[in-house]
C-alpha cells in the first residue's frame, strides 16, 4: 500500500440530520474504542466449532449456500444514528463475531441471522478496541457456525469470497483472491494489528466485521477495512484493496474476550506501579546524602560550633600569623600573598581529580 493511501473503515451509516456515513470511517480508525454498551466478558463456556466443508475448490455458489444462514446483518442504535455492519456466528450457542468500530457507542445491538431471519437483540459480550473485535451473544440456539482456518497457511493468489452487507444489502456476495500478505493495520485506538490479509475482493461500507471464506469454505479472516485514495472526506469505496484481520488472531479473541476498559485498567495499574517504583529511590537518595542525621555531616567530630574558623586556621593561631606563618613579619607579606594564591588555586585543580 503506497503511503499516500488511507485506511477507512467500511461500516455503513445512516446519520440523523443528515451527516455522511464518512464519520464512522473516521471513528473506526480514530475512535477510542470504549463501547458503552460493552458488558463483562463473559468466560467461553464454549469454543469456536466446526462443521465439515469439502475440501476446496468449492465454487461460488457452494461457498455462499454453506455460509448464508451464519451470516449476520447488525444494527448498532448510537446516539448520533444507526451504524451497520456484518457478522458471523462463531459458535452454536449463538456467540456471533465482528468488528469493534461496528458497536461502539452503541446503546442496543441487533442482528439479524440468515436470509430469512428476524431482528433480535444482541448483548455485547466484549469488545476490544485495541483488535478491532467484539463478541456477541444472541438468544439461539443450535446455530451453524462457521469454522477457523489456519491463517498462517494461507498464500497469495488463494480464492477468497466475502459475504457482508455493503450499504445495507444484506447477503452480498464478492470474490476475488489474496493479494498479500502479513499487512500491518491500525485498530480503532492505534494498536497495530499484525498479519493482516490483503484482498481484492470488492469490500465496501457495511462489509465490517463480515467473513473472508476461502474456497474450502472456512473463515481466514474478518473484514476490516479498506484503502481509499479519496481526500475529500467523502465516504470511501472500494478500489480493490481491503483488509482482513487474520483468522488466527479472531479465534484466539473468541476463545479468551477482551474488552477496552480491562486492558486501559491494567495499563493503569501498570503505570501507578511505575510510578511507586520511581518514588522508592528518590527517598533513598535522601536518606545516602545525610547518613549522620541532621547537620552531623557537615562537622562529623562535633565541633560544628566552632564553625569555619578553626578550619581556616587549622594551627589554632590568629588571622595574622596564619598570614605568616614562618614568623617572618611584615618583609615577607609579599611573598605570603603569593602562598595565599597558590593554596586558592589548589582547590581548581583538584575538581577534575575528585
Amino acid at each position: 500500500m503506497t503511503p499516500s493511501s488511507k485506511l477507512a473503515a467500511i461500516g455503513a451509516c445512516a446519520l440523523i440530520a443528515g451527516a455522511g456515513g464518512a464519520a464512522v470511517a473516521a471513528v473506526a480508525v480514530d475512535g477510542h474504542g470504549s463501547s458503552s454498551s460493552t458488558a463483562s466478558a463473559a468466560s467461553a463456556s464454549s469454543t469456536p466449532s466446526t462443521r465439515p466443508v469439502s475440501n476446496g475448490n468449492m465454487t461460488a455458489k457452494q461457498v455462499y449456500n454453506e455460509a448464508k444462514d451464519s451470516v449476520a446483518y447488525i444494527q448498532s442504535q448510537t446516539s448520533q444514528g444507526t451504524a451497520t455492519g456484518s457478522g458471523f456466528v462463531v459458535t452454536a450457542d449463538g456467540k456471533i463475531i465482528t468488528n469493534e468500530h461496528v458497536v461502539d457507542g452503541a446503546q442496543t445491538v441487533t442482528v439479524k441471522l440468515g436470509v430469512n431471519g428476524k431482528a433480535q437483540t444482541a448483548q455485547v459480550l466484549a469488545a476490544d478496541a485495541s483488535k478491532d473485535l467484539a463478541l456477541l451473544k444472541i438468544n439461539q440456539s443450535n446455530l451453524k457456525p462457521l469454522s477457523f482456518a489456519d491463517s498462517s497457511k494461507v498464500e497469495v493468489g488463494d480464492a477468497v469470497f466475502a459475504i457482508g452487507n455493503p450499504y445495507g444489502l444484506d447477503h452480498t456476495l464478492t470474490s476475488g483472491i489474496v493479494s498479500a500478505l502479513d499487512r500491518d493495520i491500525d485498530a480503532p485506538d492505534g494498536t497495530p494489528i499484525k498479519n493482516v490479509v490483503q484482498t481484492d475482493a470488492a469490500l465496501n461500507p457495511g462489509n465490517s466485521g463480515g467473513a473472508l471464506i476461502d474456497s474450502s469454505g472456512q473463515v481466514i479472516g474478518v473484514n476490516s477495512q479498506i484503502a481509499s485514495a479519496s481526500s475529500s472526506g467523502s465516504e470511501a469505496g472500494n478500489v480493490g484493496i481491503g483488509f482482513a484481520i487474520p483468522s488466527n488472531t479472531v479465534k484466539a479473541f473468541v476463545e479468551n474476550p477482551t474488552s477496552s476498559s480491562e486492558t486501559g485498567q491494567q495499563s493503569q495499574q501498570s503505570q501507578q506501579q511505575g510510578q511507586s517504583q520511581q518514588q522508592l529511590p528518590q527517598q533513598g537518595q535522601d536518606q545516602q546524602s545525610d547518613p549522620y542525621g541532621s547537620g552531623q555531616q557537615v562537622d562529623p567530630y562535633g565541633q560544628q560550633d566552632q564553625g569555619q574558623d578553626q578550619q581556616s586556621d587549622p594551627y589554632g593561631d590568629s588571622q595574622d600569623q596564619q598570614s605568616d606563618p614562618y614568623g617572618y613579619g611584615d618583609d615577607s607579606q609579599g611573598q605570603s600573598q603569593d602562598d595565599q594564591s597558590q593554596q586558592q588555586e589548589l582547590p581548581q585543580l583538584a575538581i577534575p581529580m575528585g
